[in-house]
């Protein structure tokens, strides 16, 4: 941001007017303000810049502490909040997860502005699809937008997988679309999708993918529900005599259905209009010993980030992000307008993000759990305010400058 100048440039002007030297000076010092405005970020919203500067790497950075500035909402002012991510509604008593910064090596992240977010978005819609932890995000985007919409003009419907907040003054709907494997699945109920055997219907997408095509910006993810060993990949439908299943490993399944994600992107989207970004996957800390704890700890009863540089858990895995990875850059190499937000690495530093034991339960926890709360903790999930906010802060940057 440019420098508040201390001089009164009017005064300037009528005491110089005459001197030859005075106005070269003067033209001179305007020359050079205009040459370094916006040469790097420092925080401020650059409604007009598309671009990153040279150099500037909103990924590679750290966590800083910054009670000041976070988190932008409270918890319990948010209407938008649920209890899947409510941590301290139910009991979660230390708040310094709430209040870390995360700060790029080279520049500042732009300072989010939800207004300047919903006039870029007006007229449009933006779908979220994927399963909750894209959810997650979705909750905290709403969050952070709920000051710049009055509340007579806000409206939220659900409908099946599809959750719908509109603003009618922006003539904006920002949706969530449950859709935890992109690919159909026998887990394609938005409610009643706790299966313990997971079928995909690997090649098929349609019945999903056409609650999409016509949306201005997609922002996917898929991760978390490829994990489970008890999966099986199926070719033809439920009710097909002749249907073929087959074991297969978990990247290689995940491969299978982002091929058939990108080839329903690259034969139906509109490549001048639609804007796509892929988040990555989100880690989960479900095993202590990666940041030094003892055998048999997650992240229960944790209360500060790692901050060694480079750390990487066993909850982030490198194989499916190359999956990931190469679709998006075939997408890219194809002509479409889309980004990978790599949200792994940092996100990777807060093992104490996350719910833990302090959100709703829709099984009550067992007698054997309540005696080793470690065994039900939530290590997956984040809570709100938290970490999705910071994707968010990531996301509005690529929005405002990227694309």
């Amino acid at each position: 941001m440019e420098k508040q100048q201390k001089w009164t440039f009017g005064t300037w002007i009528q005491s110089k007017f005459h001197s030859v030297l005075g106005i070269s000076l003067m033209l001179l010092l305007i020359g050079s303000v205009f040459l370094s405005r916006d040469a790097t970020y420092k925080g401020e919203d650059l409604q007009t810049e598309k671009k990153s500067p040279p150099g500037c790497n909103l990924l590679s950075g750290k966590w800083v502490y910054d009670p000041k500035s976070f988190p932008s909402y409270r918890e319990e002012e948010c209407s938008f909040m649920i209890d899947d991510y409510s941590c301290q509604k139910f009991g979660r008593k230390d708040s310094k997860y709430q209040h870390w910064r995360w700060q790029p090596h080279d520049c500042d992240l732009p300072r989010f502005n939800g207004t300047t977010l919903l006039e870029n978005l007006r007229g449009k819609r933006v779908i979220f699809v994927g399963d909750s932890v894209n959810k997650n995000q979705w909750i905290s985007l709403l969050c952070l937008l709920e000051t710049s919409v009055p509340p007579s003009e806000r409206l939220k419907q659900w409908h099946g997988s599809l959750m719908t907040f509109r603003s009618s003054v922006y003539d904006v709907s920002i949706d969530f679309y449950w859709e935890p494997m992109l690919v159909e699945s026998n887990c394609d109920d938005a409610i009643d999708h706790h299966v313990m055997e997971r079928v995909i219907k690997v090649q098929r997408i349609e019945s999903h993918a056409i609650h999409w095509k016509d949306a201005d910006m997609l922002i996917f993810n898929s991760f978390m529900w490829w994990l489970s060993p008890n999966t099986t990949v199926l070719w033809g439908s439920y009710e097909d005599s002749l249907d073929i299943y087959e074991e297969v490993g978990r990247v290689r399944r995940y491969e299978m259905a982002i091929k058939t994600w990108t080839d329903w992107l690259n034969s139906h989207i509109n490549r001048t209009k639609t804007e796509l970004f892929f988040m990555s996957l989100s880690p989960y800390h479900q095993v202590g010993k990666d940041w030094g704890k003892g055998p048999n700890t997650n992240c229960y009863n944790e209360t500060e980030p790692i901050l060694e540089e480079g750390f990487w858990g066993s909850g982030s895995e490198r194989p499916m992000m190359e999956v990931a990875e190469n679709a998006v850059q075939q997408l890219k190499n194809n002509g479409l307008k889309v980004q990978y937000v790599n949200i792994t690495e940092l996100s990777d530093k807060r093992r104490e993000g996350h719910p833990s034991i302090y959100k709703k339960h829709w099984r009550p926890p067992t007698e054997e759990e309540l005696a080793n709360p470690i065994r039900y903790s939530d290590c997956v999930h984040w809570c709100l305010p938290g970490v999705p906010d910071v994707w968010n802060h990531l996301l509005y940057a690529y929005i405002l400058h990227y694309l």
